[in-house]
Parts: structure tokens; sequence; C-alpha cells
């Protein structure tokens, strides 16, 4: 079998992880071959070369002038230039990754999406949170979310600057939330504040759904510390995600032993976890069928409440993506994260930053 030659459009700090990776993949599959790169400026592009030992165009032109028989690309440009781009290789026969956000506006993503759909080629958005394992592990537990509590937290670096924090930093969980919800979005609230750059660089978001659950977001890029944090609430059971350690908490509730201690409140009896017998405790425990991968509970100070820290395989998410989109692109099937999740995701964040500007109009700010 053939394998599947991709070229990296952009050698700045996403690409050059997409070039790592391929270049990694290639190393242990004879499935994909790392074929080309683009990069404008001439320093970088030089320096991604020699590292990657590949060939190095300056623009899309270039590399279609070569010649070169390629099949797909991680598009890793800033997102103004997206769409342009996109359009191009598509044009082209190629199968495209393009990083998040999916474009500048609504009407650049839906021209992509529509040229890719007449043209039959394989759109991945990278939201690569998503397969982050700790993400996966919670979807897999998801029944009916009422509550998240999104943080990511970031301190300031000129990367990016191209775009607002909500698309910079914000955008993954907002894809991540709409995916867990699956439910419309009935009402956005915002505000943010420009601190070290023209655009937005910290905000907080709160989203309802149609189906009555509520999200808050925080987003910063100004922060003296490193948060990726997702918190979710349903019910009989809370589940804590650190997207950094890939690490997932679920908190779960025995609501008859709830409903045991209201009661006895009620009448007045001093009733807690300790004073029930043992052997009716260690009975409930041995009851309930663990899921593959789950530990043993741990002991929490809460009556009614058992912690389990669950067991993940940890993986880099960028490689995982990355797999995922070369096995869409090689059996022409859907990658995880579409172009019309993506798209949704854009949605949302571009009406979030509507908020924002009209909240910032009512207090004077604009």
């Amino acid at each position: 079998m053939a394998p599947l030659r991709v070229a990296v459009i952009g050698a700045g700090a996403f690409g050059r992880n997409h070039l790592r990776v391929y270049r990694e993949l290639e190393q242990t599959t004879p499935l994909v071959h790392l074929a080309a790169l683009v990069e404008p400026d001439p320093q970088l592009r030089q320096r991604a070369a020699e590292t990657f030992s590949v060939p190095a165009f300056a623009s899309v032109d270039d590399l279609l002038a070569a010649g070169l028989a390629l099949d797909a690309a991680s598009i890793c440009v800033p997102t103004l230039h997206h769409a342009a781009v996109a359009e191009q290789l598509l044009h082209a026969g190629f199968d495209l990754l393009i990083e998040k956000p999916f474009a500048s506006s609504l009407a650049e993503a839906d021209r992509i999406l529509s040229l890719a759909a007449t043209l039959n080629r394989i759109l991945q958005i990278g939201h690569l949170e998503r397969f982050n394992p700790a993400v996966a592990a919670a979807a897999q537990r998801i029944t009916r979310p009422m509550f998240f509590e999104a943080h990511r937290l970031s301190i300031f670096t000129p990367r990016s600057l191209d775009v607002d924090v909500v698309l910079d930093l914000m955008i993954h969980d907002l894809d991540i939330v709409l995916a867990l919800t699956n439910s419309p979005v009935s009402e956005v609230r915002a505000v943010g504040l420009p601190v070290l750059s023209p655009r937005v660089d910290i905000a907080n978001v709160r989203i309802e759904f149609q189906s009555g659950c509520v999200a808050n977001f925080t987003a910063s890029r100004v922060s003296t510390e490193q948060v990726r944090k997702l918190r979710l609430f349903q019910p009989h059971e809370y589940l804590s995600l650190d997207f950094a350690r890939q690490e997932l908490l679920a908190i779960q509730v025995d609501p008859a032993l709830i409903a045991q201690q209201l009661a006895a409140a009620n009448i007045g009896v001093a009733t807690t976890l300790s004073s029930r017998p043992e052997s009716s405790q260690s009975h409930r425990e041995d009851a309930v069928e663990r899921p593959a991968g789950q530990a043993p509970p741990i002991s929490h100070p809460s009556p009614g409440l058992s912690l389990t820290k669950l067991n993940l395989s940890h993986a880099e998410p960028l490689r995982l993506e990355l797999e995922d989109f070369l096995s869409a692109v090689r059996h022409r099937t859907q990658p995880r994260v579409t172009g019309q999740a993506g798209r949704a995701a854009l949605a949302l964040a571009l009406e979030v930053n509507h908020q924002i500007a009209e909240h910032a109009h009512r207090a004077g700010l604009a």
C-alpha cells in the first residue's frame, strides 16, 4: 500500500509541531510520507527544511508548480489566510486538515465546506483537544450534562495575536462543550477586555443551551499560570478534567444514601456515613460493576460521595489527531472533527465576540 504523501503549509509554532509528528509517524509506519512544506518567511523555511530534511517552498503556487505528487496537507498558516490556502489546495486535489479556528468568517467556512463537498475531499478541523484521552473518557460517561465550568489560562506570548483570546484559546472548550451537550444554544452572555494586545485578551462567557444545560467559560492569555481544566455536573455525578495532565476524576453520588440521610435529618436523627454498618457499604461497592480502566473508588470526606480517578493511557493529542486525519484520507471516512463541527465552534466563538462587543458598547468601553 503506497504511503500518503503530505505537506505542511506554514512552519510557525503549529506548523513545526505538525512537521515533527508527521516525521515521527513516517518513522514508525510506511503509510505516510512527509513530502513538502511551505513557509513564506525565508529564515523559518530554511530552518524547518534543515530540521526535517524536506523540500521547502515559499508559496503554495511554488509547491504546485513543482509538480510533486501529493495527497493531503495540514494548513497551519494565520487564520486570515485559511480560506485562500484551502481553496487553492482543494482545487489541486488535496484532502485537508485546517488548524483551528476554521476560518475568519462563517462565509469563508461555508465556501470551504461547499467546495470540499463538491470535490469529494476530506476536511478536518484541528480541534486537537477532542483527542485528549481525558476528553474521550469523559465523553463515554456523559448522561445528561447540566453544568460546565471551563478555565483555560495562559501566560502571554506573541503567538496567535492575529486573533483574540476567544478564537485562540476559548474555542477549544466551546467545541468540546458543543460536542458533549449535543444541544442548540439558546443564550450567550459575554464580557472581555484587551490587556496586552489590541484584541480581547481575557473573556468570561455564560452560555445556556436549549436542553437547560448552562456553561461558564473563562479564557485568558495574560495569566501568571497555565490552566486547562473543565468541570462537568450531571445527575448523580461530577467530572473533573485536567487537559494538561490528561486526568479525569469522577465523583459519584449515592442517591439512596443521600435520601436516607436527609430523611434522618428531618426526624432529628444524626446519621452519618461512618455510622452505617460496614457490611452494608462493602456490599454496595461490590455490587457496582466498574467500567474497564476505572480504578476502585477513593474515600470522599462527604458522606454519600465516592471519588474515582480513571486509569487513562496518555498520548499526544496531536499525534492522535493526525492519525485520525490520515485514516480518514486513506479510507475516505469522516474524521472525528468534521468541517461542520469546526463551523459550529466558529459560529459560537463569533457570537461570543459579538456579545463582548455589545457589552463593551453598553458599558461605554467601545
